[in-house]
């Protein structure tokens, strides 16, 4: 089994991510680990940026591949501005999925706009230099999860919910499919 969670900057992707691998004795794959190289040594949204970035997610998920079936995979993804772009992250999750002969579950995790600029501020995105600046996001409206590639998917609103509460959640949602 993938899960795949996304949201938005901030929503809690990775910490939710983090717990939920913990609980399903799976790995985590985070989108950070694939586009921290390419934000490091180049020009955010260039052609190299990404190329750079397909680089290392083709290299991230041939051995994503290459797990034991029984182990599940966490991914996160974040719906962004490009929607070519967020359509080929789409196709290969899918086509990773496929190639581990697993069934592919996505999860959208959403949060009220004043608990997303709470999170958002936090002193731990600045150490992390994630993104800080909820203007930095724009409409978020016109920014839609592309989910449309799992073989299920769930929307969760995490704004009143412990990372924890988040990830049983979650869990108990994939023990039902």
């Amino acid at each position: 089994m993938i899960v795949e969670l996304s949201g938005h900057a901030g929503v809690g992707k990775f910490t939710i991510g983090r717990i939920l691998a913990e609980l399903l004795g799976a790995k985590l794959l985070d989108n950070h680990t694939i586009y921290n190289p390419a934000f490091a040594i180049t020009e955010f949204r260039s052609p190299e940026f990404y190329e750079t970035v397909r680089a290392v997610r083709e290299v991230a998920f041939a051995r994503a591949a290459q797990l034991p079936p029984n182990v599940p995979l966490i991914l996160t993804t974040a719906p962004g501005t490009n929607r070519t772009w967020g359509a080929e992250w789409q196709s290969a999750i899918r086509a990773l999925a496929d190639r581990r002969s697993c069934k592919l579950l996505a999860v959208h995790l959403v949060c009220g706009i004043d608990e997303h600029r709470r999170r958002l501020e936090t002193p731990e995105r600045t150490l992390l230099q994630k993104l800080t600046d909820m203007e930095a996001l724009g409409d978020l409206s016109g920014r839609p999860a592309l989910l449309d590639h799992a073989d299920d998917a769930i929307q969760i609103d995490v704004g009143g919910l412990s990372p924890e509460a988040a990830a049983q959640s979650i869990k108990e949602w994939t023990a039902t499919l």
